[in-house]
């Protein structure tokens, strides 16, 4: 079983077909990157994958369940955390987490959870304090925190070391492979092209709509003779 299954998926916006039939999938413990230029349907086909968008045509399975027919069953297994997210700006950041946390359980399971999520976040002192004093990088570790305490079987990531400085963005990146090691299967997006050959297994190109390139990094490092992704990316994606 495939952790996330997409078949022929067809979204328009009214006149605009936004993804064209697109089929790629994901495999189990896999962190797979989905990547290509602004409004090329990435965040479109993440959006669909946590049922948060109806499909126009075609198929999306996410460990066997069908996100059309069986969302709440999807939406018990994934996490989604989108480029643009948000946390309440007043309450602390240890609030922001136990609020979430409820969601998902009660009692020791609750308090182990939100744990999880101050470990996650790193914040230090600092998950004591209001979010609205909190800069844009010390948000995105919250809500990393917050996406992945949950212990998801799938987590769905669109950039998710916005705005983070180097240490900060290479200690998520650490995360992310923890996780996968321990099950935890990925599907992100990100504009940063050295993140996606460290971080993914395997790698999906997209470009108005339609998927142009799937393999490994090293396999389309070969393909097109390049020294990087980013050099991949810039050849395929014209």
């Amino acid at each position: 079983m495939y952790a996330i299954d997409v078949k022929d998926l067809v979204k328009d916006y009214g006149k605009f077909r936004a993804l064209e039939g697109i089929s790629f999938n994901v495999n189990e413990k896999e962190i797979f990157g989905l990547i290509g230029p602004n409004a090329a349907g990435k965040t479109t086909t993440l959006r669909i994958i946590s049922t948060l968008l109806q499909i126009t045509a075609g198929s999306v399975k996410v460990f066997g369940y069908d996100v059309a027919s069986e969302a709440d069953k999807v939406r018990k297994i994934i996490s989604y955390l989108p480029e643009d997210a948000g946390a309440y700006k007043n309450v602390t950041g240890r609030e922001y987490l136990r609020f979430i946390a409820r969601f998902f359980c009660n009692g020791d399971k609750m308090r182990k959870m939100i744990e999880k999520g101050i470990e996650i976040a790193a914040l230090g002192d600092r998950i004591n304090d209001k979010v609205d004093t909190y800069s844009k990088g010390m948000i995105r570790k919250l809500l990393v925190g917050r996406a992945l305490m949950v212990t998801p079987k799938m987590a769905i990531l669109d950039e998710p070391t916005s705005g983070l400085d180097v240490i900060n963005a290479q200690e998520i990146r650490k995360i992310i492979k923890e996780f996968a090691d321990e099950g935890t299967a990925f599907l992100l997006s990100s504009h940063n092209m050295l993140e996606v050959e460290y971080l993914c297994d395997r790698i999906a190109l997209i470009n108005d709509g339609k998927i142009v390139e799937i393999g490994t990094p090293n396999e389309l490092k070969k393909k097109y003779d390049a020294s990087n992704i980013e050099e991949v990316f810039t050849r395929v994606v014209k």
